[in-house]
């Protein structure tokens, strides 16, 4: 299926790097580099010169911390939407909110695609992504409140689960309004999951695939790939490459990643060993 993020549309057999751009202090991995206005412009540069087609710039951090109400994280994401708009009219510019009051702001300052990390938490965004022709990542978290951990959290399917709530909500984008070609499922690896639930949402990303709503996966340096190698934040990265490799050869369409150029290789090569990519130079033996 054509993916129409926006004012952007990607054929059936692109695969889509986000390049994760942090307006906050206090990121989990990051640290707050690019918690400065010039710092995240910055990082947008680097990410677009890395191939990346899609930057989501996110103004509060997933885990606990200090209460950010919508008025600042608009000061953090809205105007600098617009910023990185005008540099860069052909690049793909997702928001990471929850909140259909800065869905409100940051679509008008340009951006094409809501990245909803909390399941629907405000059920007016699919509104806001309707009246703006925006596009929708619909997740799934198991119901947990906004900016918390899970804890002993139990499913007795989660793939079925993940499945289930994120259908659901695509079809309440749907009827909201919102382009079917515009609607991304995403089981949120982590979000109210521990790492036994994320592991085997990877193993069966397939069952997710088979829905043929195009599937996005946030793997990048999750405790579910640092508990998988009793690794920290900062030496996650093959682990990190390891399960996106799984996740493309199962048929993701959209890779949320910290590591552009890397990802990009290591998806390409799942790709072309499943078939779906044609090798980009292939004379060994022939010429």
């Amino acid at each position: 299926m054509t993916l129409k993020l926006g004012r952007h549309e990607f054929d059936d057999q692109q695969t889509l790097m986000m390049a994760i751009v942090n307006r906050t202090p206090d990121s989990f991995y990051d640290k707050g580099a690019t918690w400065a206005e010039d710092k995240a412009f910055e990082r947008v540069a680097q990410v677009v010169d890395e191939g990346a087609e899609i930057v989501d710039i996110g103004g509060i951090k997933a885990a606990p911390g200090v209460e950010i109400d919508a008025a600042e994280e608009i000061r953090r994401v809205g105007s600098f939407v617009g910023r990185v708009r005008a540099a860069y009219p052909d690049l793909v510019i997702s928001v990471d909110t929850w909140r259909a009051e800065v869905g409100r702001v940051v679509c008008a300052e340009g951006a094409d695609l809501l990245n909803d990390a909390w399941g629907g938490a405000d059920p007016e965004l699919v509104d806001v992504a309707a009246e703006f022709d925006a596009a929708i990542v619909c997740t799934h978290t198991g119901g947990v409140t906004v900016r918390t951990r899970p804890h002993r959290i139990e499913y007795d399917d989660v793939v079925a689960s993940a499945i289930s709530d994120t259908v659901a909500y695509a079809e309440r984008a749907l009827a909201a309004g919102v382009d079917r070609r515009s609607i991304v499922i995403d089981p949120a690896h982590d979000f109210g999951k521990n790492s036994f639930h994320s592991l085997e949402l990877t193993q069966r990303l397939d069952e997710m695939v088979a829905t043929g709503w195009p599937v996005l996966v946030s793997l990048s340096n999750k405790d579910f790939v640092g508990e998988a190698l009793d690794l920290p934040v900062g030496e996650r990265l093959l682990g990190t490459l390891a399960a996106s490799a799984i996740s493309a050869w199962h048929g993701a369409r959209i890779y949320r990643v910290h590591e552009v150029a890397e990802t990009r290789q290591v998806v390409d090569m799942a790709n072309v060993i499943a078939g779906r990519l044609a090798p980009k130079r292939a004379i060994r033996g022939l010429a």
